[in-house]
């Protein structure tokens, strides 16, 4: 039997690896700049803390994790003989995989409470995991990059998140558009058709139109239960592209009209400085979870076809489910996985995110290769990555595993060399060769 890994996660190579360390490195750079402090959660959590807090689509997509043991020993008998899986499952699983890293951290607020001083700005970089179906640019395994601020209802924070988006973006080469919009102007569009009741399904069916168009977010919502009526008034809807437009509309609906002053704050915010990136509100953008209740973000590619590569908005009760009323929320996340296969596609990784290995010794004799040992100690002190063939074998071995590696420098070490008190010195790229001596070489390569 070949060995295989399950569909919708990967391995990563050193190359990779590489190149994700550097994704990584370059969002927390921003994060740890604008003065957030990083936090790590559990691979797992308790059900009773996931479920619920995803919407219905959410839930479904949720790893659940056998209890240890004889998992069977407290089955509910009549469930397993029924098969009935959904009332079985509380009797055999009380632990699931993360889906996100915002319900596990309102959870850790909750718990840490009286431990935090508020606002309580953190970020995290750590795997979830959603039982979705793999394709491009969606897995079953991948890295969120997360910065939330939890304990203020100050919408100086959601500007300070799309600055955020904005820079990161830029430090990593990626055109991006960030898309902002507000629960509540949602829920007066909602109101606004006479569907109020009917929020969810109707946010649900919205956060659907970049896969199913226009048409098939009508038929979504029809199949629903909406009216028809209120379905082509909410169709219409999608298309005002400007708040004032937006005002006339929602003008009946208090909460629409939250929803749109909360939007002018932002930008009173966002707007005094110029941005790397475009801004620009899309009132399509109905971000499926449960828990949002204030400005919604979301960031897409310009250069290149992929879903989402970034999300989040505010959740001002996200941690009363947990028992701690009144401690508002926002945040958002980086898609690292996503942002992988866009800078991969686009080519615009630089060579140091994956230059490891600097400079690789070659000997061609025992004596020359103790040499050899000597100086990579010396370079490895000096703080260049270096390293030394193991064996004194045939040079087009050596160099051959050079190129492997694909390292820039190589230091060739003869008889001849060493009785100088140098190194043959060969640029991989241009192969250029000079006899340098240890100081040079420092200085050279430092």
């Amino acid at each position: 039997m070949k060995p295989s890994i399950p569909k919708g996660t990967r391995d990563f190579g050193p190359a990779e690896v590489s190149k994700r360390t550097y994704i990584f490195d370059t969002i927390r750079s921003v994060f740890v700049k604008y003065g957030y402090q990083p936090i790590e959660t559990p691979t797992m959590e308790n059900l009773s803390t996931l479920t619920g807090k995803y919407g219905e689509e959410g839930d479904k997509l949720l790893f659940k994790v056998l209890n240890s043991g004889d998992y069977l020993r407290k089955a509910n008998a009549e469930a397993l003989e029924q098969r009935d899986s959904g009332q079985l499952l509380s009797s055999i699983s009380e632990k699931g995989l993360r889906y996100d890293l915002t319900v596990p951290f309102a959870r850790y607020v909750v718990m840490h409470q009286n431990e935090i001083s508020y606002p309580f700005k953190r970020y995290q970089i750590q795997p979830v995991w959603r039982a979705d179906r793999p394709q491009r640019g969606r897995y079953r395994e991948f890295y969120q990059c997360d910065v939330d601020v939890v304990g203020s209802d100050a919408l100086m924070y959601e500007a300070e998140l799309v600055q955020i988006y904005d820079e990161a973006f830029a430090k990593l080469g990626i055109n991006v558009t960030i898309k902002v919009n507000n629960r509540k102007v949602l829920f007066g569009m909602a109101e606004a058709a006479g569907i109020a009741d009917q929020f969810m399904d109707m946010t649900i069916s919205i956060d659907k139109l970049d896969k199913v168009e226009v048409q098939g977010v009508k038929d979504e919502m029809l199949k629903r239960g909406i009216p028809e009526q209120s379905v082509d008034q909410i169709i219409s809807m999608l298309g005002v592209t400007s708040l004032s437009e937006l005002s006339e509309l929602l003008a009946t609906s208090e909460t629409g009209m939250k929803g749109i002053e909360e939007l002018r704050e932002f930008h009173r915010y966002f707007d005094l400085q110029s941005s790397s990136n475009k801004v620009q509100f899309d009132i399509t953008l109905a971000r499926g979870l449960n828990y949002y209740t204030g400005c919604i973000f979301e960031v897409a590619a310009n250069d290149v076809k992929m879903g989402s590569i970034g999300g989040g908005g505010r959740y001002d009760d996200l941690t009363g489910v947990f028992g701690l009323k009144g401690v508002s929320g926002v945040g958002v996340s980086f898609g690292a996985d996503r942002i992988y296969d866009v800078m991969e596609e686009l080519d615009i990784f630089p060579k140091e995110a994956i230059q490891g290995l600097k400079l690789l010794f070659v000997a061609f004799d025992d004596a020359t290769h103790t040499y050899a040992f000597d100086w990579l100690n010396k370079t490895r002190a000096a703080g260049i990555a270096s390293e030394l063939y193991p064996k004194p074998t045939k040079m087009n071995k050596q160099m051959k595993y050079a190129n492997a590696r694909n390292v820039p420098f190589v230091a060739v070490v003869g008889s001849q060399e060493m009785e100088q008190g140098q190194v043959a010195l060969k640029n991989m790229e241009t192969g250029e060769q000079e006899l340098v001596s240890l100081e040079s070489l420092l200085q050279k390569l430092a």
